[in-house]
């Protein structure tokens, strides 16, 4: 199903990274855009870069872990823009840390946003999706949400939550003719790292891993639009994601025990170090 020309769309976290890659990226199909991100700056720029691209977008700030907020943009989007066509639920945080020794604080910020900022968005959008019977939602997890690296159970229990929210969606919303895609990429060049919770080594590895990465922002936004209107459920952009989709799946002890060896062997932590 293919999006409408110049199409209605919210996007949180709009304010850099993938957000404004996808913004940018409706932008030249003239879509009318609200670009919604607690960094009021970051959304305005971005609202500027979209208009310069022929889009009509406006900032909005909005903090998604909060459901006032979040429901104030739904009501925002129908005076703004009509309706909405699409919602793309963006925004997201990192923490990496071991179970027991990071802090319940971070947990609670990460599953704040990660999360509930999902659940929100679904709240506020999906019946506004269902009552005029066509529409999109496209929501960002990681396919840390299903490959469950070691150190990194507050991001890979929030993603892996959001699969299976839209999985659920995405059986839930056939019958209103709404479709429902989950991107899930690996890493890649993005803003993520700027709210970056954890420890020294754990920054390191994400950051050696963020600077291997081949793959944009702009090629991860184009990924995810085009498997949304392909219809694409899971839609995984990089070949690593694929491979690690397809052993956990055709060899699930196999690759539980490649974890937990590599976790004994300490792997992530000698890669983290090859970049000091």
């Amino acid at each position: 199903m293919k999006l409408p020309s110049q199409p209605r769309a919210v996007i949180t976290g709009g304010g850099s990274g993938l957000g404004r890659a996808l913004v940018l990226q409706l932008a030249r199909q003239r879509a009318r855009l609200v670009v919604a991100d607690i960094n009021v700056p970051g959304a305005e720029e971005t609202a500027r870069l979209a208009n310069a691209l022929g889009g009509d977008a406006v900032a909005r700030r909005c903090d998604v872990g909060a459901l006032a907020d979040v429901e104030a943009l739904a009501r925002f989007a129908d005076d703004r823009l009509g309706g909405t066509d699409l919602l793309v639920n963006n925004a997201g945080v990192a923490v990496a840390g071991q179970v027991g020794e990071l802090p319940i604080a971070d947990w609670e910020w990460i599953v704040r946003i990660n999360l509930w900022g999902v659940i929100h968005g679904c709240h506020a959008f999906v019946p506004r999706l269902r009552a005029q019977g066509r529409g999109f939602i496209l929501n960002v997890a990681s396919s840390a949400g299903f490959a469950s690296l070691p150190q990194m159970a507050p991001y890979n229990a929030t993603k892996a939550a959001v699969i299976s929210l839209s999985e659920t969606l995405h059986a839930e919303l056939g019958p209103a003719n709404v479709s429902v895609s989950c991107l899930c990429p690996t890493f890649f060049k993005t803003g993520l790292l700027d709210t970056f919770r954890g420890g020294e080594r754990q920054r390191a590895l994400a950051e050696r891993m963020f600077a291997r990465s081949t793959m944009t922002a702009e090629q991860v936004a184009r990924a995810g639009l085009r498997g949304l209107e392909k219809g694409t459920l899971l839609v995984i952009p990089q070949r690593d994601g694929t491979w690690m989709w397809r052993a956990k799946r055709l060899l699930p002890s196999a690759y539980a025990g490649a974890l937990r060896m590599s976790e004994k062997r300490n792997l992530m932590g000698r890669l983290a170090d090859k970049g000091n």
